[in-house]
């Protein structure tokens, strides 16, 4: 009996060796393949803004926008300010100063010349702190009522997307825009359905238009 068993343990061990110098002989020559460790997920890059920087070359500041005047080494002299409705600021020193109509740039040089008889070489910088004054302002049926800001080109039918659209009970038939200063507005039809094909009557939006939908 202990003969069979030294048999049959010597029989598994020349099976196992005979496997061993199979799988060897195999992989000989090829390279071992490590795994690496899992690397750091790469950081996602932050989302870039929506709205672009202002133009102090060519953007023009109107009523209601807010500005920041910064007078460098005088922090008196600086500071935000709202453009009033009849387009001007108030600033220390200079009173009352005409901020709409100009550009930033414009406008701060023109305070560097005023500032020239009072501050010794005066630096003076504006920058465009929020835009109020480019508006158009949606009525009647629309899903959004109220001022909307205007870009550069825009059409009325995507100012009436901005808004959200029409509303079910919208009749397009009988859209105007009212332009003009109160008391003196003109109403300009504007065709829906004709905008809608490409024909868009040759009406360009301007600052301070009311597109009302019946």
């Amino acid at each position: 009996m202990n003969a069979i068993r030294s048999a049959l343990a010597l029989s598994t061990m020349c099976v196992f060796t005979a496997f061993v110098s199979a799988v060897h002989a195999q992989t000989a020559g090829k390279a071992v393949i490590t795994p690496s460790p899992s690397a750091a997920p790469a950081p996602v890059p932050a989302p870039a803004s929506a709205g672009g920087p202002i133009d102090s070359a060519t953007y023009v500041i109107g009523p209601d926008d807010q500005i920041q005047v910064t007078v460098w080494g005088n922090t008196q002299l600086s500071g935000s300010v709202v453009v009033r409705p009849d387009g001007k600021i108030s600033l220390p020193l200079l009173n009352d100063v005409q901020a709409a109509g100009f550009t930033p740039t414009q406008l701060a040089d023109d305070l560097t010349k005023r500032l020239a008889d009072i501050v010794k070489e005066p630096h003076v910088g504006v920058t465009v702190l929020a835009v109020k004054s480019k508006n158009v302002y949606m009525m009647g049926e629309v899903n959004h009522v109220g001022p909307i800001q205007i870009a550069p080109g825009m059409t009325v039918l995507q100012a009436i997307a901005t808004a959200g659209g029409l509303s079910p009970y919208a009749n397009t038939k009988k859209m105007y825009i009212l332009r003009g200063d109160p008391g003196h507005q003109k109403q300009i039809h504007f065709d829906y359905k004709k905008a809608i094909k490409g024909d868009m009557q040759g009406i360009s939006l301007q600052p301070g238009d009311t597109i009302f939908v019946p």
